[in-house]
C-alpha cells in the first residue's frame, strides 16, 4: 500500500508511520515541522516539509490512503486564536480531502473524543451527545463533519477515529503536552509535577502503540469510530503510577483547578472492538514503563 502521513513527524503520527513501514508499506510523511521533529521519521519513510493547508493534489497520486493527523491540538491556543485552530484543523482538513478526491484515496482522520463529547458520566459510545467546551473540539468535529458530506457528495469512504488521550514514547513532556509526559518529564528532571484541583479528573489513557495499530485498522472501513480503553483513571492515581515507574517519592505540587477543565471523559469502545477487529493490548503500567524508559535512556 502507498500511504501518506500527514503530521507524521509528530507523535501520534511517528506511531503510525511505524506500523506502516513493519508491514512493508510505502510512506509519505508531510509535514511543516511546526511540532514534529525530523528525527521522529523512521528510515524507510520519505519526509516533505510541506503545509497542510497548501495545495496538496499532486502528492496524492496512486496514494491508496491518507492518515491525515496534521492538527492545531493545543486547547489554550484554540481559544486564544480560534482562527488559527480553524485555519489548520478545517482548512487543512478540506485541502486534504479535496486532493483525495481527485485521484480515489481514502482519508482517515485522527480526531479526538475528550473534546468532542465533553463531560462524560460513563463511557461515551459514538452517539452521544457532541458538547465541545473549546474551539479546539468544535474544529475536529467540523472536521469529522466534511468527511462525511464528502462522502455523500462523492461517495468516498473516509474514517474519523476519535482518540482517547493518548500517551507514549516520542510524546514531548514540554509546552502543550499530555498529562502523562509532562508527569515522567518532570520526575526525570527530578522536579515536581504539578496537579491541578483536587486530582479527581478522570482521563482515558491510551498507549500509542494500540492506537496506531487501531489506526490501520480502520483502512477500508467508513464512518466514526472510538479508540481508547473504556477505563477511567483519575490524575491523582496516574502520579502514583508515573512514580512507581520512576522510583520517585517526590510529591506533587498543588495547584488551583484550572478554569473550564472537563473532569470526567472516558470512551465505549466497543464499537471498535465489533467492526474493526481492534481492542487496546497495553495495559496503563505497562506504557507507562515503556514511555519512562523511553525518557530516562
Amino acid at each position: 500500500m502507498r500511504a501518506i502521513v500527514t503530521g507524521g513527524a509528530g507523535f501520534i503520527g511517528s506511531h503510525v508511520v511505524d506500523a506502516l513501514l513493519a508491514r512493508g508499506d510505502e510512506v509519505l510523511v508531510l509535514d511543516d515541522l511546526s511540532n514534529g521533529k525530523r528525527e521522529n521519521v523512521p528510515d524507510g519513510a520519505e519526509l516533505e516539509v510541506v503545509d497542510v493547508r497548501e495545495p496538496l493534489t499532486d502528492r496524492f497520486s496512486g496514494v491508496d490512503v491518507c492518515f491525515h493527523l496534521a492538527a492545531q491540538v493545543d486547547v489554550r491556543v484554540s481559544v486564544e486564536r480560534p482562527g488559527e485552530d480553524a485555519g489548520v484543523n478545517v482548512l487543512g482538513t478540506i485541502s486534504v480531502l479535496e486532493a483525495a478526491r481527485r485521484h480515489g484515496t481514502q482519508v482517515v482522520l485522527a480526531s479526538t473524543g475528550g473534546a468532542i463529547y465533553g463531560e462524560c458520566e460513563r463511557p461515551a459510545p459514538e452517539d452521544s451527545p457532541l458538547r465541545p467546551l473549546a474551539p479546539y473540539g468544535v474544529s475536529k468535529l467540523a472536521a469529522e463533519q466534511y468527511l462525511a458530506v464528502y462522502g455523500r457528495l462523492y461517495g468516498t469512504g473516509h474514517v474519523s477515529l476519535r482518540y482517547g488521550n493518548v500517551y507514549g514514547p516520542r510524546q514531548d513532556p514540554h509546552g502543550e503536552a499530555g498529562v502523562v509526559a509532562i508527569f515522567l518529564g518532570r520526575l526525570a528532571e527530578g522536579g515536581r509535577p504539578r496537579i491541578f484541583g483536587d486530582g479527581s479528573q478522570t482521563r482515558d489513557y491510551v498507549y500509542a502503540g494500540d492506537v496506531a495499530r487501531a489506526t490501520l485498522a480502520a483502512v477500508g472501513r467508513e464512518g466514526v469510530f472510538n479508540i481508547g480503553t473504556g477505563i477511567e483513571t483519575s490524575v491523582l492515581e496516574l502520579y502514583e503510577l508515573c512514580r512507581e515507574v520512576a522510583g520517585s517519592d517526590l510529591e506533587a505540587e498543588p495547584a488551583d483547578a484550572r478554569v473550564g477543565e472537563i473532569q470526567h471523559s472516558v470512551l465505549d469502545v466497543s464499537l471498535a472492538e465489533r467492526e474493526l477487529g481492534w481492542r487496546p493490548e497495553v495495559s496503563l503500567p505497562e506504557g507507562l514503563r515503556t514511555t519512562w524508559e523511553s525518557l530516562a535512556g
